[in-house]
């Protein structure tokens, strides 16, 4: 006797009038086609050696990556475009102020807001010792720094080429750069800025509760494009 269960004549018949007239349908259902090519194989018994079966196997496994490396590239892209919409919106809103403080307070909400972080911070150097009345009224944006500074925060005195842009997570973010926030920051980005011949250098510092926003895996293409860009918004101001 049979194990196999017998299908019922009429819904056979159902099954073979259906497959005649949308045989497209099976040819584009994967799960089918897999059903059926293994009800092949084992119909043939184990000890026939089925290439053609096994070239199918390899080339559905080829498949299925070549299906999984289009999702990723495709979602790296729409990722891709968004950041480039954000750092379009954010530079617009750059060029919106019409004086020097606005341009600043905007900097630690709006452009902060737009670019998604929880802190932003422009870190200027100076040789100047005495307080100025700019200088505290901007505090919850402006940092000021000895010379030298940015150079060590970036790179701890190493001797290898400066990098414009870093990325990493923190430990302990320096409570005199980001204040009240600096307990939640974990991951921050550092754009160095070049204001041109004979003024110090400057940093934009990016700080992030998120762990994972800004990593060295990260690109750094779209942040230094903005860095770019606000240097020279700055240096129309400092002129």
């Amino acid at each position: 006797m049979s194990s196999k269960p017998e299908i019922d004549p009429e819904l056979g018949a159902v099954l073979r009038d259906s497959i005649l007239a949308y045989p497209d349908v099976i040819l584009d259902d994967k799960d089918v086609m897999q059903a059926l090519i293994t009800a092949n194989d084992k119909a043939k018994g184990g000890n026939i050696v089925d290439l053609r079966g096994i070239a199918m196997v390899r080339l559905e496994d080829r498949l299925d990556r070549l299906e999984d490396t289009h999702r990723t590239v495709i979602a790296a892209a729409y990722e891709n475009l968004a950041g480039t919409n954000q750092i379009h919106r954010a530079i617009l809103r750059l060029m919106d102020p019409v004086d020097f403080e606005t341009f600043l307070k905007d900097l630690g909400g709006e452009v902060a807001d737009t670019m998604g972080v929880d802190a932003m911070h422009l870190v200027l150097e100076t040789a100047q010792e005495e307080d100025d009345p700019t200088v505290q009224r901007l505090g919850d944006v402006l940092r000021v720094v000895e010379p030298g500074f940015v150079a060590a925060y970036f790179d701890g005195h190493r001797t290898s080429p400066a990098r414009q842009v870093i990325l990493r997570q923190v430990e302990e973010a320096p409570e005199f750069l980001y204040g009240g926030k600096a307990d939640w920051i974990q991951s921050e980005a550092c754009l160095r800025l070049d204001f041109g011949a004979g003024r110090l250098p400057g940093m934009l510092l990016l700080g992030s509760e998120d762990p994972q926003q800004f990593i060295p895996q990260h690109g750094t293409d779209l942040l230094a494009f903005f860095a770019g860009v606000f240097e020279r918004t700055m240096r129309r101001w400092l002129s």
